[in-house]
């Protein structure tokens, strides 16, 4: 397990291995920093090293600057719960994370036995934030919605089409097929395929050799980036035209790096681009001038971070519970938009929206109204 610590007076600060200074408050980020999943990890450091940046240089919080300790959980739960552990035992009030539902989870648990309030901006699967834990919300959807989305669109799009729905078995990938596969059968749709395979997996022709024999028309795969992709490039190389469908996990242009053009008309589901947002406008530029594109779940772990800041500072106090409750009682101002919580600690304001993959390595919405 690896940690940084940062000091966050400006982006790229130098690294401290000690603990931050008496008069400062540190929070953490936790997320996949090496592993498969080390780009949505770095959309997560570097998203909350900008709002730590941004937040110290307007004058900080309860009149002290914030230091960010950087945690690695490289998607693994056995050591997201030890990075929890550690957070806890440190005394730090609150941390932005994990990405990984099969993280986010179990360190959930650690984080409410220990005082430390839980903002995902990126765990989806419902269960999160369904077991009454006082400390855990988000700033992003979760699969039931998503799956919903993706329902509508292939009920409405291929429509007496054959459909195939695979899954990784990881919490995030199964949570996000069933929930896809329940609306769809839910709307009449039953998929002809359904098979699961390993996070990790690098050859999917056996797979890829039975959506050819069933005449697949469209593949929805309820998993991670860098699998799909392979699964994408090795149907393209047995000539299959199959339609891939996915959910959040592909917002990242690692996606891109491996699918090359073949991955052009590759869908995905994720929440209207913050990017375009004009309440994210002033940071994005900041980004871009530093050469990061704050594509994926940069600007929502910058808002988790905002939340954060703007609740302890309403309520006067760091305490975890005052905060939190604060957090659900209250509105907040973000870069993705205004914010309001229910009591389980979940976003009111959900709209996903399907994307496409184009021959150039971009994406773009889809007929974001028409179904």
């Amino acid at each position: 397990m690896k940690s940084f610590k940062l000091i966050g007076f400006a982006l790229g600060a130098s690294m401290l291995s000690g603990t931050a200074l008496a008069e400062d408050i540190t929070i953490a980020v936790a997320g996949p920093i090496t592993g498969g999943e080390s780009a949505f990890g770095r959309q997560m450091k570097n998203g909350a090293e900008m709002a730590v940046e941004q937040i110290n240089a307007s004058g900080g919080v309860l009149g002290k600057k914030l230091a960010l300790d950087v945690e690695d959980d490289a998607c693994d739960p056995k050591q997201a719960r030890s990075v929890a552990e550690k957070v806890a035992a440190a005394k730090i009030p609150f941390v932005a994370g994990h990405f990984c539902s099969s993280s986010s989870i179990p360190a959930s648990e650690a984080y409410a036995d220990g005082g430390v309030l839980q903002i995902t901006p990126a765990s989806t699967n419902p269960l999160f934030t369904e077991r009454k834990l006082w400390n855990v919300a988000r700033v992003c959807g979760r699969d039931d919605q998503q799956g919903q989305v993706a329902a509508r669109y292939i009920t409405k799009y291929f429509n007496g089409k054959k459909i195939a729905i695979l899954n990784d078995k990881t919490t995030y990938g199964k949570g996000l097929a069933d929930e896809t596969k329940k609306a769809l059968n839910k709307a009449g749709v039953i998929e002809k395929m359904n098979e699961s395979y390993n996070k990790g997996d690098k050859d999917f022709n056996a797979i890829v050799s039975r959506l050819k024999r069933d005449n697949i028309d469209l593949v929805y795969v309820g998993g991670y980036h860098q699998e799909a992709g392979l699964i994408l490039r090795q149907m393209r190389d047995q000539g299959l035209k199959t339609v891939l469908m996915s959910g959040d996990a592909l917002a990242d242009k690692e996606y891109a790096s491996i699918t090359g053009a073949a991955g052009a008309g590759t869908l995905f589901t994720f929440g209207p681009d913050p990017r375009r947002k004009p309440t994210a406008a002033a940071i994005v530029d900041k980004f871009r001038a530093r050469n990061i594109d704050p594509e994926g779940y940069t600007l929502y772990t910058y808002a988790a971070v905002q939340v954060w800041t703007q609740a302890a500072t309403k309520v006067g106090t760091t305490d975890p519970k005052k905060v939190m409750d604060t957090i659900k009682a209250g509105s907040w101002d973000t870069v993705i938009g205004k914010l309001d919580y229910d009591a389980k600690g979940d976003i009111k304001q959900i709209d996903y929206v399907v994307y496409k993959w184009d021959a150039t390595g971009g994406y773009s919405e889809t007929n974001p109204s028409a179904f």
